[in-house]
């Protein structure tokens, strides 16, 4: 029996990434954005473009727009936070199902970098004060990016 396995790794150089970010809540996605630079920076990435909307609802879209530029992986930064009414649910479902399907079609990693947050001390809590998901997100971004070079590198079944 012969078994291989593939996996990306965290070196950075030579990726181009894009960053997509939401501007709603951006006293936490800016901390999310700063987390996710310093990851990049750290691991050698040497290009990030990075492009800012209004909320979370407008990434998939602008996701979708940007997939064909050359980007290596698209990385994608909003925090939502629960409130009274229904709207979380919806936007956090039209999101995700947005993001998911931008990237299958395109065939480029997409990572679903949206902190979903019960309330405000929660969404603090993961954008930057006791972790910040930006940091973590990013290492996804780059393991991805990389994993996709390999497969595409490699010819064999």
């Amino acid at each position: 029996m012969k078994v291989r396995t593939f996996e990306g790794d965290y070196r950075g150089e030579g990726l181009r990434i894009a960053v997509v970010v939401s501007r709603f809540n951006d006293l936490l996605t800016e901390e999310l954005l700063k987390g996710a630079l310093d990851c990049f920076k750290r691991h050698g990435v040497e290009e990030v473009h990075i492009f800012r909307v209004p909320g979370s609802f407008e990434i998939p879209i602008t996701v979708k727009k940007i997939a064909k530029r050359g980007y290596d992986a698209i990385l994608a930064l909003g925090v939502l936070i629960k409130g009274e009414t229904r709207h979380f649910e919806l936007v956090a479902s039209q999101v995700s199902r947005g993001i998911a399907q931008v990237s299958l079609e395109e065939g480029i990693p997409v990572i679903f970098g949206i902190v979903p947050a019960e309330d405000e001390i929660q969404a603090i809590s993961r954008s930057g004060i006791k972790s910040n998901r930006g940091f973590e997100y990013a290492l996804t971004t780059i393991e991805m990016a990389n994993l996709f070079r390999k497969l595409g590198e490699n010819n064999e079944r």
